[in-house]
């Protein structure tokens, strides 16, 4: 068992290594978009035209908040596919690390300590979550 937690460890310090090299990072979504103006004469309002574009569109939410930006074809539009690639790596990185530490932790055992001990840490325990209740 000491040697499957070692190698978990060493797995979560690549993950980690990993993640330092993550970059600039953004979080949400690039859409393409065509819209039709509305005018009567324009070409976008016949049947089977797309409408006018493409036109690059940034969204995300913060907080319950939404953010969107247009985005120039071009070096803007590649930074921010870049940094939301790297969001992307990101969250798959995070997860393996929160994977990798759960099994790490369903494999280390408690802490032996003696009955004099276990007393004072169940007591202390117990004061901890009734504090908790009570603040519900």
């Amino acid at each position: 068992m000491n040697d499957e937690i070692k190698k978990l460890e060493a797995k979560r310090n690549a993950l980690y290594k990993k993640l330092s090299n993550i970059g600039d990072l953004r979080r949400g979504t690039i859409s393409v978009n065509y819209r039709k103006c509305g005018k009567k004469n324009c070409a976008c309002t016949k049947p089977n035209h797309p409408g006018h574009g493409p036109q690059f569109l940034w969204n995300t939410t913060i907080k319950g908040k939404s953010f969107a930006k247009n985005l120039k074809l071009g070096p803007e539009l590649q930074k921010y596919v870049k940094e939301n690639e790297n969001y992307l790596n990101f969250m798959k990185i995070f997860k393996d690390i929160i994977q990798v530490n759960e099994k790490i932790c369903d494999l280390r055992s408690p802490i032996d300590v003696d009955e004099k001990e276990a007393d004072v840490l169940k007591k202390k325990l117990l004061m901890q979550f009734r504090k908790k209740l009570k603040e519900k």
